[in-house]
């Protein structure tokens, strides 16, 4: 049990936090450029250098991955997948449906409309529209490569929860007529096509191949200038902010710590992979797992560019209740990991 052990922690290191490259990039700019490792200079390139590749390496390897799978859940295939279930259940199947459709809140907009048209209960489109940014395969991954197996689920339970939480009460209050009118128009399915549309042409393995590959492309191309302030954020905390500045402000003896990193994420807009380099800059300067976490999902699900998107297709009372919902989850999530977070780390 102990070589299985020895064996995957091995694999954990080499393969997704890439201590082989991190030692690598050490070597190159204080051994070969004979930079002062002790300096702020060589912390804050070497992090960059190091979380650049390998968070453009992960995530083309899993952009991949992610895609290939969801090239098995188009728009019409989910719709009828979350149309066969009712109450919790459908909005436990939204909130998982929106782990393997790696939608970005800027298309999450488009398939929410699409669901509602369709006649999809409003709080499980919204279990759905809360899940996609916020929680997808890659996250996992990339989480896992930076700080360890447990947060990286940790985080997925809660933002599924949150997401499961946020659609019930939603339909609890029957919401649905705080939609705008043009999204509760329900689309029909002309005569004579319904065969067609529930017998939906099935890609072959090559086009699915071909499809990951695009998706890679594409995605990469979206959100690599993201990645590239992210880590520079992050190189700049890592190595040039004073760690007692950092724990002033979000450390554990704040306690509005989580309520300020929640704040902090409210104005940008970026997905998890831009935010993941801060995140990990932040611990290592001793911020709480639970105040870090609490900024990662605010940038993902509270963004004010996403609350833009949003309330042009909802109106005020609804927007306010998703941005209430989701908020009040985040915090009490936050305290909670700053509390047991001796469990996860």
């Amino acid at each position: 049990m102990q070589i299985i052990g020895n064996i995957f922690s091995w694999l954990n290191d080499q393969l997704l936090k890439m201590k082989w490259l991190d030692d690598s990039v050490r070597w190159f700019f204080g051994d070969l450029l004979n930079i002062d490792k002790e300096s702020m200079f060589f912390e804050s390139i070497s992090f960059f250098v190091y979380d650049v590749i390998k968070i453009f390496i992960l995530l083309s390897v899993l952009i991949f991955i992610a895609s290939y799978i969801q090239s098995f859940f188009s728009p019409e295939r989910t719709r009828r997948i979350l149309s066969k279930h009712k109450g919790v259940g459908a909005n436990t199947i939204g909130a998982l449906l929106g782990t393997v459709t790696p939608f970005c809140s800027c298309s999450s907009i488009p398939i929410f409309i699409g669901f509602t048209k369709a006649g999809l209960p409003i709080g499980v489109t919204f279990s759905f529209l809360i899940s996609s940014p916020l929680v997808d395969l890659a996250s996992i991954i990339l989480l896992a490569s930076i700080f360890n197996w447990k947060v990286a689920l940790a985080y997925v339970i809660v933002g599924l929860i949150i997401a499961i939480i946020g659609g019930s009460l939603i339909s609890l209050f029957k919401m649905e007529r705080y939609v705008e009118d043009f999204v509760m128009q329900k689309t029909e399915v002309p005569a004579g096509q319904e065969v067609e549309a529930m017998e939906e042409y099935q890609p072959s393995r090559k086009e699915r191949a071909t499809y990951a590959i695009n998706q890679v492309k594409e995605i990469i191309r979206k959100v690599w200038l993201y990645v590239i302030i992210g880590v520079g954020i992050g190189a700049i905390i890592h190595g040039v902010i004073p760690e007692e500045f950092i724990s002033k402000i979000l450390g554990n003896d704040n306690i509005f710590s989580v309520l300020i990193a929640t704040l902090l994420g409210v104005p940008m807009y970026a997905d998890i992979f831009g935010t993941l380099p801060i995140a990990e800059a932040l611990v290592f300067k001793g911020v709480g797992i639970g105040t870090v976490l609490a900024f990662m999902m605010a940038v993902t699900a509270l963004s004010l560019p996403s609350m833009i998107m949003i309330k042009k297709v909802v109106k005020p009372k609804l927007l306010l209740m998703f941005v209430g919902t989701v908020t009040i989850g985040i915090l009490i999530m936050g305290y909670l990991f700053n509390a047991f977070s001796y469990l996860l780390i």
